[in-house]
Protein backbone atom coordinates (compact mmCIF):
# COMPACT_ATOMS: atom_id res chain seq x y z
CA UNK A 1 0.00 0.00 0.00
CA UNK A 2 3.05 2.33 0.90
CA UNK A 3 4.26 1.97 -2.26
CA UNK A 4 0.81 1.95 -4.21
CA UNK A 5 0.91 5.89 -2.47
CA UNK A 6 4.08 6.88 -3.29
CA UNK A 7 3.45 5.80 -7.16
CA UNK A 8 0.50 7.84 -7.25
CA UNK A 9 1.63 10.67 -5.39
CA UNK A 10 3.65 12.51 -8.45
CA UNK A 11 0.29 12.65 -10.43
CA UNK A 12 -0.90 14.72 -7.24
CA UNK A 13 1.61 17.08 -7.23
CA UNK A 14 1.48 17.59 -11.34
CA UNK A 15 -2.10 18.23 -10.56
CA UNK A 16 -1.12 21.12 -8.02
CA UNK A 17 1.21 22.73 -10.42
CA UNK A 18 -1.58 23.20 -12.95
CA UNK A 19 -4.00 24.76 -10.17
CA UNK A 20 -0.91 27.25 -9.66
CA UNK A 21 -0.25 28.08 -13.22
CA UNK A 22 -3.83 28.37 -13.86
CA UNK A 23 -4.20 31.50 -11.64
CA UNK A 24 -0.61 33.11 -12.59
CA UNK A 25 -1.59 37.08 -12.99
CA UNK A 26 -1.65 36.98 -16.89
CA UNK A 27 -4.41 34.13 -17.00
CA UNK A 28 -6.25 35.89 -14.16
CA UNK A 29 -6.12 38.84 -16.39
CA UNK A 30 -7.19 36.58 -19.26
CA UNK A 31 -9.87 35.10 -17.00
CA UNK A 32 -11.56 38.21 -16.24
CA UNK A 33 -14.64 38.04 -18.24
CA UNK A 34 -15.45 34.37 -17.26
CA UNK A 35 -14.71 34.86 -13.79
CA UNK A 36 -17.52 37.57 -14.16
CA UNK A 37 -19.85 35.45 -15.56
CA UNK A 38 -19.14 32.84 -12.79
CA UNK A 39 -19.37 35.54 -9.53
CA UNK A 40 -22.38 36.77 -11.53
CA UNK A 41 -24.46 33.48 -11.10
CA UNK A 42 -23.37 32.68 -8.22
CA UNK A 43 -24.44 36.15 -6.75
CA UNK A 44 -28.04 35.36 -8.56
CA UNK A 45 -27.24 31.80 -6.47
CA UNK A 46 -27.07 33.04 -3.48
CA UNK A 47 -29.71 35.89 -3.65
CA UNK A 48 -32.38 32.99 -4.35
CA UNK A 49 -31.59 31.23 -1.91
CA UNK A 50 -31.43 33.70 0.73
CA UNK A 51 -34.92 35.04 -0.46
CA UNK A 52 -36.37 31.69 -0.28
CA UNK A 53 -34.82 31.08 3.40
CA UNK A 54 -36.41 34.65 4.22
CA UNK A 55 -40.05 33.53 2.92
CA UNK A 56 -39.80 30.52 4.91
CA UNK A 57 -39.01 32.56 8.01
CA UNK A 58 -42.18 35.09 7.18
CA UNK A 59 -46.22 34.67 7.56
CA UNK A 60 -48.26 34.70 4.58
CA UNK A 61 -49.03 38.20 5.20
CA UNK A 62 -45.34 39.64 4.91
CA UNK A 63 -44.59 37.37 2.29
CA UNK A 64 -47.16 39.28 0.19
CA UNK A 65 -46.86 42.83 2.21
CA UNK A 66 -43.37 43.15 2.39
CA UNK A 67 -41.38 40.50 0.37
CA UNK A 68 -38.07 42.36 0.79
CA UNK A 69 -37.78 42.85 4.10
CA UNK A 70 -36.25 41.02 6.93
CA UNK A 71 -38.75 38.86 8.92
CA UNK A 72 -40.71 40.11 11.85
CA UNK A 73 -40.87 37.06 13.76
CA UNK A 74 -38.88 34.47 12.34
CA UNK A 75 -39.13 31.76 15.08
CA UNK A 76 -42.33 31.31 15.35
CA UNK A 77 -42.90 31.47 11.85
CA UNK A 78 -40.60 29.00 11.16
CA UNK A 79 -41.90 26.95 13.49
CA UNK A 80 -45.66 27.08 12.18
CA UNK A 81 -44.01 26.85 8.24
CA UNK A 82 -41.73 24.30 8.76
CA UNK A 83 -44.22 21.98 10.98
CA UNK A 84 -46.84 22.61 8.44
CA UNK A 85 -44.75 21.13 5.73
CA UNK A 86 -43.51 19.09 7.36
CA UNK A 87 -46.37 17.27 8.74
CA UNK A 88 -49.48 18.36 7.03
CA UNK A 89 -48.23 18.68 3.61
CA UNK A 90 -46.50 14.93 4.15
CA UNK A 91 -42.79 16.61 3.28
CA UNK A 92 -41.65 14.12 6.22
CA UNK A 93 -42.82 10.93 4.41
CA UNK A 94 -41.26 11.87 1.09
CA UNK A 95 -38.40 13.07 2.77
CA UNK A 96 -37.48 9.72 4.07
CA UNK A 97 -38.61 7.97 0.89
CA UNK A 98 -36.17 10.00 -1.13
CA UNK A 99 -33.37 9.89 1.23
CA UNK A 100 -34.24 5.62 0.71
CA UNK A 101 -34.04 6.16 -2.96
CA UNK A 102 -31.59 8.55 -3.76
CA UNK A 103 -28.93 6.73 -1.30
CA UNK A 104 -29.96 3.22 -2.30
CA UNK A 105 -29.64 4.20 -6.24
CA UNK A 106 -26.79 5.81 -5.79
CA UNK A 107 -24.79 3.32 -3.73
CA UNK A 108 -25.78 0.30 -6.26
CA UNK A 109 -24.73 2.71 -9.18
CA UNK A 110 -21.58 3.07 -7.87
CA UNK A 111 -20.94 -0.40 -6.70
CA UNK A 112 -21.98 -1.76 -10.19
CA UNK A 113 -19.42 1.14 -11.73
CA UNK A 114 -16.59 0.90 -10.36
CA UNK A 115 -15.61 -2.39 -11.18
CA UNK A 116 -16.76 -2.18 -14.62
CA UNK A 117 -14.88 1.14 -15.08
CA UNK A 118 -11.66 -0.54 -13.79
CA UNK A 119 -12.32 -3.26 -16.64
CA UNK A 120 -12.89 -1.03 -19.49
CA UNK A 121 -9.78 1.40 -18.67
CA UNK A 122 -6.88 -1.10 -17.03
CA UNK A 123 -7.88 -4.70 -18.77
CA UNK A 124 -7.56 -4.48 -22.57
CA UNK A 125 -9.47 -7.34 -24.40
CA UNK A 126 -11.64 -7.27 -27.70
CA UNK A 127 -14.64 -5.18 -27.81
CA UNK A 128 -14.22 -2.60 -24.93
CA UNK A 129 -14.28 -0.02 -27.35
CA UNK A 130 -17.36 -0.94 -28.32
CA UNK A 131 -18.69 -1.18 -25.03
CA UNK A 132 -17.47 2.24 -24.34
CA UNK A 133 -19.28 3.91 -26.97
CA UNK A 134 -22.33 1.59 -25.83
CA UNK A 135 -22.24 3.83 -22.58
CA UNK A 136 -21.71 6.77 -24.38
CA UNK A 137 -24.34 6.59 -26.23
CA UNK A 138 -26.36 5.69 -23.28
CA UNK A 139 -25.41 8.93 -21.67
CA UNK A 140 -26.72 10.95 -24.87
CA UNK A 141 -29.97 8.54 -25.08
CA UNK A 142 -32.64 11.08 -23.33
CA UNK A 143 -34.54 8.90 -21.05
CA UNK A 144 -38.03 10.66 -21.69
CA UNK A 145 -37.80 8.09 -25.32
CA UNK A 146 -37.97 5.28 -22.74
CA UNK A 147 -41.04 6.07 -20.42
CA UNK A 148 -43.85 3.98 -22.12
CA UNK A 149 -41.98 0.87 -22.23
CA UNK A 150 -40.48 1.55 -19.09
CA UNK A 151 -43.65 2.02 -17.55
CA UNK A 152 -44.86 -1.34 -19.20
CA UNK A 153 -41.49 -2.87 -18.33
CA UNK A 154 -42.02 -2.13 -14.11
CA UNK A 155 -46.17 -3.08 -14.44
CA UNK A 156 -45.33 -6.47 -16.11
CA UNK A 157 -42.72 -7.48 -13.21
CA UNK A 158 -44.77 -5.66 -10.63
CA UNK A 159 -42.42 -3.11 -9.39
CA UNK A 160 -44.85 -0.17 -10.74
CA UNK A 161 -45.36 2.68 -7.58
CA UNK A 162 -42.99 0.77 -5.61
CA UNK A 163 -39.91 2.59 -4.07
CA UNK A 164 -37.82 -0.46 -5.54
CA UNK A 165 -38.70 -0.32 -8.73
CA UNK A 166 -37.87 3.80 -8.81
CA UNK A 167 -34.31 2.85 -7.46
CA UNK A 168 -33.61 0.38 -10.05
CA UNK A 169 -34.98 3.04 -12.72
CA UNK A 170 -32.43 5.38 -11.23
CA UNK A 171 -29.72 3.69 -11.20
CA UNK A 172 -30.03 1.86 -14.99
CA UNK A 173 -30.35 5.35 -15.75
CA UNK A 174 -27.00 6.20 -13.46
CA UNK A 175 -24.63 3.60 -15.06
CA UNK A 176 -23.60 4.69 -18.16
CA UNK A 177 -22.57 8.49 -16.67
CA UNK A 178 -20.93 6.68 -14.01
CA UNK A 179 -19.60 4.45 -15.62
CA UNK A 180 -17.41 7.03 -18.42
CA UNK A 181 -16.00 9.22 -15.52
CA UNK A 182 -14.63 6.90 -13.02
CA UNK A 183 -13.19 5.06 -16.51
CA UNK A 184 -11.55 8.27 -17.16
CA UNK A 185 -10.15 8.31 -13.38
CA UNK A 186 -8.64 4.90 -13.69
CA UNK A 187 -7.10 5.89 -17.05
CA UNK A 188 -4.81 8.71 -15.44
CA UNK A 189 -3.59 6.35 -12.73
CA UNK A 190 -0.11 5.10 -13.40
CA UNK A 191 0.28 1.51 -14.55
CA UNK A 192 3.25 1.11 -12.15
CA UNK A 193 0.88 0.80 -9.52
CA UNK A 194 -0.20 -2.89 -11.12
CA UNK A 195 3.01 -4.06 -11.49
CA UNK A 196 3.45 -3.32 -7.77
CA UNK A 197 0.48 -4.93 -7.07
CA UNK A 198 1.83 -8.27 -9.28
CA UNK A 199 5.09 -8.11 -7.77
CA UNK A 200 3.58 -8.25 -4.38
CA UNK A 201 1.43 -11.56 -5.67
CA UNK A 202 -1.82 -9.78 -6.03
CA UNK A 203 -4.70 -11.11 -8.34
CA UNK A 204 -6.50 -8.98 -10.98
CA UNK A 205 -9.38 -9.06 -8.11
CA UNK A 206 -7.23 -8.09 -5.52
CA UNK A 207 -5.11 -5.03 -7.56
CA UNK A 208 -8.29 -4.07 -8.23
CA UNK A 209 -9.88 -4.15 -4.28
CA UNK A 210 -6.83 -3.59 -2.36
CA UNK A 211 -4.94 -1.13 -4.46
CA UNK A 212 -6.89 0.95 -7.22
CA UNK A 213 -10.42 1.48 -4.87
CA UNK A 214 -8.36 3.02 -2.09
CA UNK A 215 -6.67 5.49 -4.69
CA UNK A 216 -10.22 5.85 -6.38
CA UNK A 217 -11.92 7.35 -3.33
CA UNK A 218 -11.99 10.89 -4.87
CA UNK A 219 -13.22 9.43 -7.78
CA UNK A 220 -15.99 7.38 -6.23
CA UNK A 221 -16.86 10.22 -4.22
CA UNK A 222 -17.63 12.61 -7.36
CA UNK A 223 -19.43 10.55 -9.12
CA UNK A 224 -21.67 9.45 -5.90
CA UNK A 225 -21.78 13.33 -5.22
CA UNK A 226 -23.02 13.79 -9.06
CA UNK A 227 -25.57 11.70 -8.62
CA UNK A 228 -27.10 12.18 -5.71
CA UNK A 229 -28.09 15.87 -6.69
CA UNK A 230 -29.19 14.47 -9.89
CA UNK A 231 -31.31 11.93 -8.17
CA UNK A 232 -32.66 13.83 -5.40
CA UNK A 233 -34.04 16.50 -7.25
CA UNK A 234 -35.36 14.02 -10.18
CA UNK A 235 -39.05 14.77 -11.11
CA UNK A 236 -40.13 12.95 -14.28
CA UNK A 237 -39.59 8.84 -13.68
CA UNK A 238 -41.22 9.92 -9.87
CA UNK A 239 -44.13 11.75 -11.32
CA UNK A 240 -44.33 8.39 -13.70
CA UNK A 241 -43.39 5.98 -11.68
CA UNK A 242 -45.08 6.76 -8.09
CA UNK A 243 -48.63 7.42 -7.55
CA UNK A 244 -49.02 6.82 -3.89
CA UNK A 245 -49.08 9.27 -1.15
CA UNK A 246 -46.60 7.09 0.85
CA UNK A 247 -44.35 6.00 -2.00
CA UNK A 248 -43.96 10.28 -3.80
CA UNK A 249 -40.27 11.94 -3.30
CA UNK A 250 -39.42 15.07 -2.08
CA UNK A 251 -40.49 16.84 -6.24
CA UNK A 252 -43.75 14.85 -6.67
CA UNK A 253 -44.76 16.11 -3.27
CA UNK A 254 -43.80 19.44 -4.10
CA UNK A 255 -45.92 19.54 -7.10
CA UNK A 256 -48.76 18.27 -5.12
CA UNK A 257 -47.96 20.94 -2.47
CA UNK A 258 -48.23 23.73 -4.84
CA UNK A 259 -51.44 22.31 -6.76
CA UNK A 260 -53.13 23.01 -3.37
CA UNK A 261 -51.86 26.50 -2.74
CA UNK A 262 -54.83 27.97 -5.05
CA UNK A 263 -56.88 26.41 -2.26
CA UNK A 264 -55.45 27.11 1.09
CA UNK A 265 -52.99 29.91 0.01
CA UNK A 266 -50.35 28.30 2.65
CA UNK A 267 -46.91 30.38 0.36
CA UNK A 268 -45.18 30.29 3.65
CA UNK A 269 -45.04 26.97 3.99
CA UNK A 270 -44.19 26.36 0.29
CA UNK A 271 -41.10 28.50 0.79
CA UNK A 272 -40.26 25.69 3.50
CA UNK A 273 -41.05 22.97 1.44
CA UNK A 274 -38.95 24.15 -1.20
CA UNK A 275 -36.07 24.58 1.45
CA UNK A 276 -36.23 21.02 2.92
CA UNK A 277 -35.57 20.02 -0.70
CA UNK A 278 -32.78 22.28 -1.47
CA UNK A 279 -30.79 22.19 1.56
CA UNK A 280 -29.74 18.50 1.92
CA UNK A 281 -28.00 18.39 -1.87
CA UNK A 282 -26.58 21.80 -0.90
CA UNK A 283 -25.13 20.70 2.08
CA UNK A 284 -23.54 17.75 0.44
CA UNK A 285 -22.48 19.58 -2.45
CA UNK A 286 -20.60 22.35 -0.58
CA UNK A 287 -19.41 20.06 2.56
CA UNK A 288 -17.44 17.94 -0.42
CA UNK A 289 -16.74 20.32 -2.71
CA UNK A 290 -12.68 19.73 -2.18
CA UNK A 291 -13.57 16.03 -2.67
CA UNK A 292 -15.14 16.53 -6.19
CA UNK A 293 -12.20 18.61 -7.35
CA UNK A 294 -10.00 16.35 -6.45
CA UNK A 295 -11.70 13.77 -8.57
CA UNK A 296 -12.30 15.49 -11.37
CA UNK A 297 -8.85 17.00 -11.50
CA UNK A 298 -7.07 13.78 -10.81
CA UNK A 299 -9.70 12.10 -13.38
CA UNK A 300 -8.27 14.29 -15.91
CA UNK A 301 -4.29 14.31 -14.74
CA UNK A 302 -3.04 11.91 -17.46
Amino acid sequence: MDTATQLVTPAMDRAQQLRARRFAPRQLIGNLPYYAVLLGWAAVTIFILLWLFSGSLKSNIEIFGSPWAIPADPVSAAKQNYSAAWSTAHMGIYFVNSILITVGADLITVVISAPAAYVLSRIPFRGSTLINYYFIAGMGLPFQLILVPLYVLLVQIGLIDTRAGLTLTYVGVSIPFTIILLTGFFRSLPSELEEAGAVDGCSEFGIFWRIMMPIATPGLFTAGIFNFVMIWQEFLLAQLLLSSDSNKTLPVGLMGLRQTMQYNSNWAAMFAAVMIIVVPSFIVFVALSNRIMAGLTLGAGK
